[in-house]
């Protein structure tokens, strides 16, 4: 009767999947860069200013419950950050989840906008043309 159900909820992933249990894996000071792309691959993305600083994600979203509406809900948001030295040999390594990562708060005021704000020049050219044209008779 219930050929088609699934009990398994679906979800949808991006990057590299259990990065917590792969990251357990990865040693200081023993392992160097061609050991991490054994284990995790090609990094994701290196730091702009070194190419010693090397980032691997994994997010995962999940389908909400009929509270949610069956919208998208993040389930995890994990960055590895794996830093090296001149010869390779992994320094640090730092594990940031979505619970650790910062809330980013929004300025609720409005900012004034000078760029688009008349010369004195525009201003002056402005008046003189309503003055010249309120004297126009039709």
């Amino acid at each position: 009767m219930f050929n088609n159900c699934q009990f398994e909820k679906v979800t949808k992933s991006h990057g590299i999947n259990f990065l917590e249990n792969r990251e357990k894996q990865l040693k200081i000071e023993t392992m160097n860069q061609n050991d991490i792309i054994e284990i995790l691959g090609k990094p994701h993305a290196k730091s702009i200013s070194t190419d010693n600083i090397w980032f691997y994600f994994e997010r995962t979203y999940t389908r909400g419950e009929l509270v949610k509406l069956g919208q998208n809900i993040l389930k995890e948001n994990n960055i590895l950050r794996l830093e090296f030295d001149n010869y390779g040999v992994l320094k640090k390594k730092s594990m940031t989840n979505k619970n650790k990562m910062n809330k980013v708060k929004y300025f609720k005021g409005q900012t004034k906008n000078t760029v688009k704000e008349p010369s004195f020049v525009n201003k002056f050219i402005q008046s003189v043309r309503q003055k010249m044209y309120s004297k126009r008779k039709f």
